[in-house]
């Protein structure tokens, strides 16, 4: 019995140790293989993660190349052009550029698209855009608290000249005031900020923009500011289809833009085309599917105007147009809003599938 006992008892205590060490064991080696496992999966989605941002320069590279030197590659709207061209001959002393264009149909359609000309408000849109890709790379703050100066009040459109001066105001505020009500002075404060107007130029050809050029501070009266139809277009197309700005950035962007207040030039227009007259533009645009976000400008000498367009066939076009003239002419606006209508017809993507009778 006592041997019995004495060899159950060297099992048992063998045992115990056995535990002991392939515990220990497992305790050492369970976290490597664990950590091996996570590291294996971090090097997965860093690969796809690259593979991602590579497949995304790839498409901004080919966009850019579109729009700089690959129009053939689209096809030409011929009719379009002509329906433009007939109302542009109807006021031969006004100057005129016009650019459309929709990725989803792979069709465009420009006037005189690449020339510079006064830029008035639209030159807003691309400050907004090198904003936020500042603010993607931690360059400026969304919280950020920028002071009104005396060097950043400027007339014109906007409330924040009216304020004290050392007042502070968020960047977030100060950009949504600049698209929403085309707030002059927000916009001289942004362009300080960002770096002064040479650093903005700078920033500007980095993204493509060969025409965009600022001279001086807004309200800029004299239309020194300079940019192109075609530019405009570009930028809008751009952010919209995710080459330039991070999914968080561009839906600020279109957050913004859809509180521009003014919608009378091509919101107005679009609407004409689709046979209808109002000053609620925006709600009788929706009624029809229609959804426009843009930015006007307007220094009496110049109006522009530069549109997203989604339509009821979940489609997207973009769409610039610059008209100068005499002092505060309104013919001007009014060829805007006729050049605007003629795109109705070009913006339903199969017209024969749409209508089957």
């Amino acid at each position: 019995m006592k041997s019995q006992l004495k060899v159950i008892t060297n099992i048992f205590l063998t045992s115990i140790g056995l535990s002991v060490i392939l515990g220990s064991f497992l305790k050492v080696v369970g976290p490597i293989n664990q950590s091996q496992k996570i590291n294996k999966k971090i090097n997965i989605l860093g690969k796809s993660s690259r593979s991602v941002e590579k497949e995304l320069k790839t498409r901004k590279s080919h966009l850019l190349s579109f729009y700089n030197d690959k129009l053939g590659k689209f096809k030409r709207l011929e009719k379009l052009i002509n329906k433009w061209e007939k109302l542009i001959a109807k006021n031969p002393d006004l100057d005129v550029s016009a650019f459309f264009l929709s990725l989803d149909d792979q069709v465009y359609a420009e006037i005189k698209s690449d020339i510079k000309l006064s830029a008035a408000s639209s030159i807003k849109l691309p400050i907004l855009i090198i904003l936020l890709k500042m603010l993607e790379g931690e360059e400026i703050f969304w919280n950020e608290n920028l002071i009104l100066s005396g060097d950043t009040i400027a007339g014109g459109s906007g409330w924040m000249a009216y304020q004290k001066i050392g007042e502070g105001f968020p960047v977030y505020e100060i950009a949504t005031e600049m698209i929403r009500v085309s707030d002059n002075t927000a916009t001289n404060l942004l362009i300080k900020r960002l770096g002064g107007i040479n650093k903005v130029n700078q920033k500007f050809k980095e993204i493509g923009l060969k025409n965009t050029q600022i001279n001086n501070y807004l309200p800029d009266l004299d239309g020194t500011n300079l940019t192109s139809t075609k530019d405009l277009s570009l930028a809008m197309a751009l952010v919209d289809n995710g080459y330039l700005l991070n999914n968080r950035s561009r839906d600020i962007f279109r957050d913004i833009m859809s509180k521009s207040k003014t919608n009378t030039l091509i919101p107005s227009g679009i609407l004409r085309g689709l046979g209808k007259e109002s000053k609620d533009t925006d709600y009788h645009l929706s009624l029809k599917g229609y959804l426009v976000h843009n930015k006007t400008g307007d220094i009496g000498i110049s109006y522009s105007d530069t549109a997203l367009i989604q339509t009821p066939h979940n489609t997207r076009a973009f769409a610039s147009f610059i008209v100068k003239g005499p002092f505060n002419d309104q013919r001007s606006a009014e060829l805007i809003r006729n050049l605007s209508a003629e795109l109705v017809p070009f913006l339903v993507p199969d017209q024969k599938s749409s209508n089957p009778n």
